[in-house]
């Protein structure tokens, strides 16, 4: 007999008489997904230029994700924010960044409300749409969308991933992570490591493995109950950490340096059909040296750390076939919405030179070539953190300009794969539409045939700014219905509209022509106006995706039109103020359930704490103070440590 059910919060259907021979139950409906269901995964790669990927014309090996293009589309005209916090705030709420309040990474929010770093709940996000219709929802990997100051035992936990609509969590919270020894929460609580780096551990194999449990542990209960998996590795972001026998096979594949790299990554875009037929490859960066120019010792060095950062791409892509395999072998694979894509271009935080510790570059230490080289065997191994020069950086970015951080097309266009063969029929096909991350919700949720909720969790939502792309799945002829698109990532700024660009480069279209480096121009009211009259360049991205002819002298009116349409979208979405500064926004103060302390006790066998929340002793007077019982035979160990390798202290007995 088939049992009556309710939905919760209306009325009770059975009958209740004085006793249960005389009554008839009914019981509240529990959450099912609609018949027929995909399951939907996310696979949001790091710090990955539009010139990595294999299908994207790359000479680094990555045939799990080049069989996703050659079973679905790849998109040639895609976008994100050029930062990763806000790139990932668009994808799950289909929102703009400053909308989202995370115009900047979380632990460089200011107080404004494009800026605070507090998405706002009437920003759902897909989630938490997708849990209330009966998916799993699994996050997995870098999360990097808490408050900073909010990411320790201490909470709150409402904007962890358990907060906005995932059931499960595995992965770290902040912006990057050692490999070998990640800073790990499950759930609400921090974990250590399952295994040491001796013992094979890495964590892009890790997450792989948590991400598989998840999705099995659901199905072996309840096959029929679809999942949405949001699943984010590390990489590729820095420190690029990967097993020696990975980077060994790249030995002297770029030696010929990155300017030869540009050249053939752009010839072999132009043969795959992802740049228009004759578009051109932008200039020569001032800031990249010729490789031609750099000594016998510079250029191994910097072909080594590219060798390292290929062989972490291969390695992330072998681990994602891992994913895709199993999700093939339990007959789940043709029924899974895949969107595999990167947050921002390729990063230039390595500096001209390349790094062995990544911290010396936010800290302004100059790099030493005496220091890289004895490190050179020892890249991508647990004892460095180390970054490539900006010039592979750049040459990731081919065809486009520049890199991460900035809104030339280099900062701002990725790659974008997408396969579900159930319900796409393109196979191995590219679109060339204007398409944003904002535009990634409310395609899925066009997809599953849902409508964009009113209320989520009780709060009335805003409405939804991205667009769908679903009607150019099936359609390479379909129309760009999103016409118009702004930028803005450290006063740096860009408008997209109806095929045209305008840029507004700061501090200037290169360090090397403006005389300043990153975050070291003043956004002032006298600035920001002489920019404005003088400092926008104009674009036709149609015909020159890689923004190489400024058209602004040509067409003024046009580029009046997009710097006047750029204030409106400005107003719209809480990119005001604009802020020009860097690295120096880490310091700024911020509420913290720790400011104002002046003493701090820590015990032992206590959750880590987070570097956001610990106390500060950084160019500051302090005493440490411990109490401590020593055995007869003595006492070897570490009190208290504040860092890892790539900086920090520690306090210990010897």
């Amino acid at each position: 007999m088939a049992l009556k059910e309710y939905r919760p919060g209306t009325a009770f259907p059975g009958v209740i008489a004085r006793t249960a021979d005389e009554s008839s139950p009914a019981w509240p409906s529990p959450r099912r997904a609609k018949a027929g269901m995909p399951n939907v995964l996310f696979i949001v790669l790091d710090d990955t230029g539009y010139g990595h990927l294999g299908c994207y014309g790359s000479p680094i090996r990555t045939p799990a994700i080049d069989r996703l293009a050659a079973g679905g589309l790849r998109f040639s005209n895609f976008h994100t924010t050029a930062l990763c916090s806000p790139t990932r705030a668009c994808i799950l709420t289909g929102r703009n960044h400053h909308s989202n309040g995370l115009a900047c990474i979380t632990e460089a929010s200011t107080g404004y409300p494009g800026y605070n770093g507090y998405t706002p709940f009437e920003n759902g996000f897909l989630s938490e749409i997708l849990q209330v219709k009966g998916f799993g929802t699994y996050a997995v990997g870098k999360w990097h969308l808490t408050p900073a100051e909010q990411t320790s035992a201490a909470g709150p936990f409402d904007r962890w991933p358990l907060g906005r609509g995932f059931e499960r969590y595995y992965g770290f919270l902040g912006g990057d992570t050692h490999q070998y020894y990640p800073d790990l929460v499950e759930d609400n609580h921090a974990v250590a490591p399952p295994r040491t780096p001796e013992e094979g551990y890495h964590l892009t194999v890790d997450l792989v493995d948590k991400a598989i449990e998840l999705v099995a542990d659901s199905k072996q209960l309840a096959p029929d109950k679809p999942f949405f998996l949001y699943f984010c590795t590390g990489a590729m972001h820095a420190p690029h950490h990967v097993p020696r026998p990975w980077a060994d096979k790249y030995r002297g594949a770029f030696d010929d340096g990155w300017d030869a790299y540009r050249q053939s990554v752009h010839h072999r875009q132009l043969q795959l059909g992802l740049l228009p037929t004759g578009s051109r490859l932008s200039a020569h960066d001032p800031d990249v040296p010729g490789w031609g120019s750099l000594s016998a010792d510079e250029r191994r060095v910097c072909a080594r750390m590219m060798e390292v950062f290929a062989g972490f791409l291969e390695h992330t892509d072998d681990q994602i076939g891992r994913l895709l395999g199993f999700l093939e072998h339990a007959g789940l694979l043709e029924d899974t919405l895949v969107v595999l894509l990167s947050d921002n271009g390729a990063s230039a935080e390595g500096g001209p030179t390349g790094s062995v510790n990544e911290s010396k570059f936010f800290n302004n230490v100059p790099e030493s070539l005496q220091d890289n080289l004895a490190a050179l065997d020892e890249l991508g191994g647990p004892r460095h953190y180390n970054h490539y020069p900006w010039g592979w950086a750049w040459a990731g970015n081919t065809p486009f300009r520049r890199w991460k951080r900035e809104t030339y097309r280099g900062g701002i266009s990725d790659p974008l794969i997408l396969h579900w063969p159930n319900g796409v029929k393109a196979r191995g096909e590219i679109r060339d539409q204007y398409a944003h991350a904002i535009d990634l919700v409310p395609t899925v949720l066009d997809l599953l045939g849902l409508e964009p909720p009113t209320h989520v969790r009780g709060v009335a939502q805003s409405p939804i700014e991205g667009v769908s792309f679903a009607h150019a799945l099936d359609d390479a002829q379909a129309p760009t219905r999103h016409v118009t698109q702004y930028f803005e990532m450290f006063g740096h700024r860009s408008l997209y509209h109806d095929g045209w660009k305008a840029v507004c480069p700061v501090p200037g279209p290169s360090f090397k022509e403006s005389g300043l480096g990153f975050g070291q121009m003043r956004m002032t009211a006298e600035k920001l106006r002489e920019l404005d009259a003088d400092g926008w360049e104009l674009y036709r991205v149609e015909a020159d995706p890689a923004e190489t002819r400024d058209l602004g002298q040509q067409h003024p009116e046009r580029l009046q039109e997009l710097i006047a349409l750029w204030y409106v979208e400005a107003g719209r979405y809480r990119v005001l103020p604009l802020d020009s500064t860097g690295t120096e926004r880490l310091a700024q103060e911020r509420p913290a359930l720790t400011r104002g302390r002046e003493r701090y006790v820590y015990y032992p066998d206590t959750a880590p704490v987070p570097e956001n929340v610990a106390v500060r002793v950084l160019n500051r007077p302090h005493c440490i103070t411990a109490l401590v019982t020593i055995p007869p035979g003595g006492a070897l160990g570490v009190l208290l440590r504040q860092g890892g390798i790539a900086g920090g202290f520690s306090l210990f007995f010897k």
